[in-house]
């Protein structure tokens, strides 16, 4: 069953949805948290107290997917291409663990600035 989170970020709110595997579990159980935004292409991405392995790792990304890197360890909001994708294709720096999915793109990109306060919360 999908847990809906909320992810704030200054004056930015944006919906999701965390699935069911053991990671996004894990996530959800630490929440909330809050962090410091870090941009990487168009990927917002910042510390989490969650540490755990990769799980169905994937190296490629949809839009709006919500994923945790374990060697952040960080959460990581894929909002479009990062600086190693290619074509049309959204790459992490590193394997990662799709562990949800963002209602809306749009709330967040080009709204929230590197190094603002982000807090995702139940």
């Amino acid at each position: 069953m999908p847990k809906p989170i909320t992810i704030i970020a200054g004056n930015v709110q944006a919906t999701a949805e965390l699935n069911d595997t053991k990671t996004a579990g894990l996530i959800y159980q630490a929440l909330p948290i809050t962090s410091i935004v870090n941009w990487w292409g168009d990927e917002i991405y910042f510390d989490v107290p969650v540490k755990t392995g990769l799980e169905n790792g994937r190296e490629t990304v949809n839009p709006g997917d919500i994923a945790y890197w374990p060697e952040g360890p960080a959460l990581c909001l894929f909002l479009g291409k990062t600086p190693i994708s290619k074509g049309n294709e959204i790459r992490p720096a590193s394997a990662v663990n799709v562990v949800g999915k963002l209602a809306d793109i749009k709330a967040l990109l080009g709204k929230v600035e590197q190094g603002e306060k982000i807090t995702v919360q139940r």
